[in-house]
């Protein structure tokens, strides 16, 4: 079965695929740096692609897979989502502060603001600052 994905959710989501891909590309081909960069963060630390969207828990009944405390009410936290038998599925949830320790790297602000529309400057801003600041201590 042939399955479709726009150029930056392959990039995010299925990295090993599209850098196989990529050579057969064109050459003028859209953000072809970019997109090769963010397939190869995704290979280098293989959690990345599990990274969906950021929002605010809605309740405390989640529990975070790295650091296997809840996650409160009104926390950021980031979503998960692995692909298996191909399809993406859901798998939980991390604390926006524990995500560099998750994902083993601070760069997944791109596929956050990707895969979460909704969310305004001011919250990416405090998602980044909530992931540096655990990063940093």
């Amino acid at each position: 079965m042939t399955r479709w994905y726009h150029l930056a959710c392959a990039a995010y989501r299925r990295p090993d695929a599209l850098l196989e891909t990529l050579p057969e590309a064109p050459p003028e081909l859209p953000d072809r740096a970019r997109l090769e960069a963010e397939a190869q963060l995704g290979v280098a630390h293989r959690r990345v692609p599990r990274v969906s969207t950021a929002d605010h828990a809605a309740t405390a009944r989640a529990t975070c897979r790295h650091c296997k405390e809840p996650i409160a009410k009104g926390a950021w936290r980031i979503a998960l989502l692995y692909y298996e038998d191909g399809r993406v599925m859901p798998s939980g949830f991390v604390h926006a502060s524990c995500a560099s320790g998750y994902f083993e790297t601070t760069a997944i602000m791109p596929r956050l603001a990707h895969f979460s529309p909704a969310l305004t400057a001011e919250d990416l801003q405090a998602i980044e600052g909530e992931i540096g600041r655990a990063y940093s201590t």
